[in-house]
């Protein structure tokens, strides 16, 4: 009994080695796929909020009339993670109409 069952071990033992192989992959595969989708809803979470706070800095200084240097930089800095993760939208019009406003208030007379 014991001799038949060495035997079948050493004639099959390529077959499970390749079975344990591929169930060990499809376990990789799983988690991979799994992360993929987690890290593209972070991605897309990032990337709302970085657009939120183009728009909240738009509003801002849209009241104000004016855009400090130190917000431009900033803002520069925001806007380009923001279009790295994909965003260029209305952001991006926004973004450009702060860059061309002017960095103090005007003067009164």
């Amino acid at each position: 009994m014991l001799v038949t069952v060495l035997e079948f071990i050493s004639a099959n033992w390529v077959d499970w080695l390749f079975g344990l192989i591929s169930v060990f992959c499809a376990a990789i595969c799983k988690n991979v796929i799994k992360n993929t989708k987690k890290n593209d809803a972070i991605a897309e979470g990032v990337q709302s909020l970085l657009r939120e706070n183009i728009v909240h800095n738009y509003n801002k200084y849209q009241d104000r009339e004016y855009c400090p240097i130190y917000a431009k930089e900033s803002i520069k800095r925001v806007y380009e993670a923001y279009h790295r993760l994909g965003g260029n939208d209305v952001a991006t019009k926004l973004y450009n109409t702060l860059l061309e406003m002017p960095e103090e208030p005007e003067k009164e007379e």
